[in-house]
């Protein structure tokens, strides 16, 4: 069986409310809507969700078409940016960037990457001890988080070169039995299902 973390799509940017409480953007929103009715999306028997809004908002649609209850978890939010607050997009990516590059230095305040990737895996790693392994399941997160975790089932260095496309509302697959990467980053209104 397989589990699939899902990046939240497209949000809505207010500079002036903190960026854990952005919703999704009617564009998001439509993006979700049009993955929930795919295959994929009806046999979802769990699925974990951040507690950030853009997170609960994609739970929420993915939830409905699979009929269960979405579940929330403290320690699957993004990467710790409320040092430096909001960053117009331009300065985000530079910081991304650096963010990347520079895994165990902490850009202006940020959470580090090996710190955020630490955090991850050891969240995703808890509930799946939990969780029946015949059973499909869905994170629901954030690209930078998720790229780390991308990066640790791999086996591979932390970098920004596996990072999702742009726009967010991608996803990758991993089987439960051995964690096995099977799919890179596809937009999720575009997801095929599972391949072996």
């Amino acid at each position: 069986m397989y589990a699939l973390y899902i990046t939240h799509p497209q949000v809505r940017i207010e500079a002036n409310v903190p960026v854990p409480e952005w919703g999704l953007s009617d564009i998001g929103q439509a993006r979700t809507r049009r993955a929930s009715a795919l295959p994929f999306a009806k046999p979802l028997r769990r699925i974990v969700s951040s507690t950030e809004k853009k997170a609960t908002d994609t739970a929420q649609i993915l939830a409905a078409a699979s009929g269960v209850a979405y579940e929330t978890a403290d320690d699957l939010h993004e990467n710790d940016r409320s040092a430096t607050g909001f960053l117009p997009p331009d300065q985000f990516e530079r910081a991304a960037d650096w963010f990347f590059a520079h895994p165990h230095a902490s850009y202006k305040g940020w959470e580090t990457a090996v710190d955020a990737q630490a955090r991850i895996v050891t969240a995703i790693d808890a509930i799946l001890a939990s969780h029946d392994p015949t059973q499909p399941i869905a994170f629901i997160g954030h690209g930078g988080v998720g790229t780390l975790l991308k990066c640790h089932l791999a086996g591979s260095e932390i970098t920004r070169s596996a990072d999702q496309p742009p726009g967010g509302g991608n996803l990758f697959c991993f089987t439960l039995a051995d964690r096995r990467i099977t799919c890179d980053w596809t937009a999720m209104e575009t997801w095929q299902g599972m391949t072996l």
